[in-house]
């Protein structure tokens, strides 16, 4: 292993557990929650994990514990297992992610699969492992969007994925430009990757206080293919980078991070929107999105590919027709000007301006944390199983800020911010 590289590995790991995660000395840390199809850890990654539970261990933690998973046991499933056993799920994992949240350990999860892995596969039964995955999942995820531990998601190259995005090169050279890319559009190449973090953190910040001050009244989106109004509730909250848990702790939950973002209220979505770059989805791909909203609500959809599999897993319930997220992303953003979809969520929507169709987050409104399911609803917030990021920005996007007396003030021109800070 070339010596440069891993020194960025562990200038890597070391981003994530102060930047992302912001391990507290005391703290557990479990790695591997589980998510849409994803079980846990790759087992692939299993070198980085290494280094990152040494590095943990040396800033203090108590314990760190790890939930493998393997893409080609899955895989082997699909394949192979009876196809009335797939509302199974191993609900001790769900448990175990369940139980480190209540406890106020810090997590972190590496979101990293074959976005090809279930190509072929049933769709119907893709969407059924998802949704029971998704429903035991549901106390994890309402403790998460309440920040009541801090967390963090980054990523790694894995097989299957790696040729996906290099498929002319031979495997170690595909991997090792792999690794560039990331270390590149993660700040790890920069004399001080912490120093340059602190500052890109500032700046988002920066933006979403600005954001905060205005507080619009709606947003909207237009560009090729997309005329969308998105309502915001009152006392909304930006958040860009820097979020803190009910105790306090500051923590990055993506690792990149490029956007800043709000909850949409759940009843005040109208247009129509095109998505600009694929969804890779629980294994699976869906190409071609066209979304109509009235009232808030998903009344159209359409996809030139996958469509059959997203109308399923739309249908978990009913906040999965409806806005959990609204966030913005500058077109120069470091991912969008490498040219190069990664068929992976966390990147690609640090590329691109998105909105997420299900959870809204509350911590994104005022007192969200302690408000009740039924005034979360009343104020706009939208509950769901799921929270898919859909990738709709580009060049050619323009959003105003719209003022509770309809007027409209310029936040984004041909996708590029359009005020200082």
């Amino acid at each position: 292993m070339p010596r440069d590289f891993q020194q960025n590995l562990d200038k890597y790991a070391e981003v994530i557990l102060k930047v992302g995660v912001n391990l507290q000395a005391g703290q557990r840390l479990l790695i591997g929650w589980p998510a849409a199809g994803l079980y846990g850890t790759p087992i692939e990654l299993a070198p980085l994990v290494r280094i990152i539970a040494r590095k943990a261990y040396e800033m203090g933690a108590r314990l760190v514990e790890v939930l493998w998973s393997d893409d080609q046991i899955r895989l082997i499933r699909f394949q192979h297992a009876a196809r009335d056993t797939f509302a199974e799920i191993p609900r001790w994992r769900a448990q175990a992610a369940i139980e480190a949240a209540q406890a106020g350990d810090a997590l972190l999860r590496l979101s990293a699969e074959d976005p090809d892995l279930l190509s072929g596969q049933d769709p119907e039964l893709i969407a059924l492992v998802n949704a029971t995955n998704a429903e035991h999942l549901t106390p994890f995820y309402q403790m998460l969007t309440r920040n009541a531990m801090n967390w963090s998601i980054a990523t790694a190259p894995v097989s299957g994925w790696t040729e996906k995005l290099f498929p002319d090169l031979p495997a170690d050279e595909a991997q090792a430009r792999f690794w560039d890319a990331l270390f590149q559009i993660c700040r790890i190449t920069a004399d001080d990757p912490i120093a340059a973090w602190q500052e890109h953190v500032r700046q988002l910040v920066a933006r979403s206080e600005t954001l905060n001050r205005k507080q619009y009244a709606a947003l909207h989106l237009t560009a090729p293919g997309t005329d969308l109004t998105i309502g915001l509730p009152k006392r909304h909250i930006w958040s860009g980078a820097r979020m803190r848990t009910q105790a306090g702790i500051a923590f990055t939950a993506n690792i990149p991070t490029e956007e800043v973002f709000t909850m949409p209220h759940a009843g005040q979505t109208e247009g129509i929107v095109t998505m600009s770059k694929p969804l890779a989805y629980g294994g699976a791909l869906i190409e071609g999105i066209r979304m109509t909203f009235s009232g808030g609500r998903l009344t159209r959809l359409t996809a030139d590919k996958g469509e059959q599999y997203l109308r399923k897993v739309l249908e978990i319930d009913e906040g999965a027709r409806r806005l959990g997220e609204v966030a913005l992303v500058p077109h120069s953003s470091p991912i969008s000007q490498m040219g190069r979809l990664f068929y992976n969520t966390l990147i690609d929507e640090n590329a691109a301006s998105h909105i997420a169709v299900g959870r809204g987050f509350r911590f994104a409104v005022q007192n969200g944390a302690a408000m009740s399911d039924e005034e979360f609803a009343a104020i706009g917030g939208n509950s769901s199983k799921i929270h898919i990021d859909c990738m709709v920005g580009s060049g050619e996007m323009d959003v105003d800020g719209l003022t509770a007396e309809g007027m409209a003030e310029p936040l984004m021109r041909a996708g590029e911010w359009a005020f200082e800070v």
